[in-house]
């Protein structure tokens, strides 16, 4: 640990901040940073008390939080991977430019799928059945699956070798370890259990790749393009998830999937042309927003 006084921290986040508004960038991500590097807690930097503490524990040294925040503000990394961790739900979650940071409205994605097994007339099966987390990256829904059916096994899939390293180090460090199963493969290439899952969830890219260049630098300069890139029109990856699926999901089982808004109707469509789900539903997010869909196997 470094150590320094409130007095020279905060004439370091009074400059840091004043650059952070020219460039555009919300402020209050320096104090999320500072959270994260130091011992102080959002209040005291919140009601301005930093000035008049003696000592500030950091785990690095102030030169050294210069460097990084430059890289914020000149390269646009991601905050999240400055720290190396994002929070995300109730969880601290590992983060690395090989995983997508996890956004607040997937978090809602857990919500929907409680919610869809308590009201399903076969509850106890799909409690302490097998669900995919298909294309993982850092892990996050399958350690929220994992807390959520406390008696059901995950599996979580991933293509990416380096993603599923991170994926690994989030479930041990959320005493998960031994209740995920990660397997590397494309899609469903892993899987060997026809018939037998009880519910796919995934967060699959789905940006038309026209688009891309239109993200934010944050994602298209630093988050893995394989974790955005959904086709020409966005919806490559979910056609795969939704014809493929049937072969694996139990009767009864659940398909539920993140999609950009605007693709409601087209994935609801994709779905129904199978002939293999029923009771197809649109989600929104807090803002209204068109962000899931959740079919049954039928």
């Amino acid at each position: 640990m470094w150590r320094t006084t409130g007095k020279e921290l905060w004439a370091w986040r009074h400059e840091m901040r004043q650059r952070t508004e020219e460039q555009g960038i919300d402020p209050r991500e320096l104090d999320w940073f500072l959270g994260r590097v130091s011992d102080l807690d959002s209040l005291t930097l919140k009601l301005g008390l930093l000035r008049q503490l003696a000592e500030v524990s950091l785990r690095l040294p102030l030169k050294e939080l210069t460097r990084l925040w430059r890289q914020r503000l000149q390269e646009r990394v991601p905050v999240q991977y400055l720290v190396g961790q994002t929070t995300w739900r109730d969880f601290t979650l590992q983060v690395s430019p090989s995983v997508l940071i996890p956004r607040p409205e997937t978090e809602l994605i857990i919500d929907r799928v409680v919610e869809a097994v308590e009201t399903a007339p076969h509850k106890e099966d799909l409690q302490q059945g097998i669900w995919v987390d298909m294309g993982t990256g850092s892990g996050a829904i399958a350690v929220a699956l994992a807390t959520a059916f406390p008696r059901a096994k995950i599996v979580a899939i991933d293509r990416s070798a380096e993603a599923l390293v991170t994926a690994e180090q989030n479930a041990r460090s959320h005493g998960m370890g031994d209740r995920i199963t990660f397997r590397q493969g494309h899609w469903f290439e892993p899987l060997d259990t026809a018939r037998s899952i009880c519910g796919l969830v995934s967060n699959p890219p789905y940006i038309p790749t026209a688009t891309l260049h239109t993200l934010q630098p944050e994602v298209i300069c630093h988050e893995p393009s394989s974790a955005l890139d959904g086709g020409e029109d966005g919806l490559d990856h979910i056609r795969t998830l939704a014809r493929r699926a049937p072969a694996y999901l139990m009767p009864g089982g659940i398909w539920i999937v993140e999609m950009m808004v605007g693709q409601g109707e087209a994935v609801r469509s994709i779905l129904a042309q199978t002939q293999q789900y029923r009771d197809i539903q649109i989600y929104s997010d807090l803002a209204g927003l068109d962000r899931f869909v959740l079919a049954y196997r039928r």
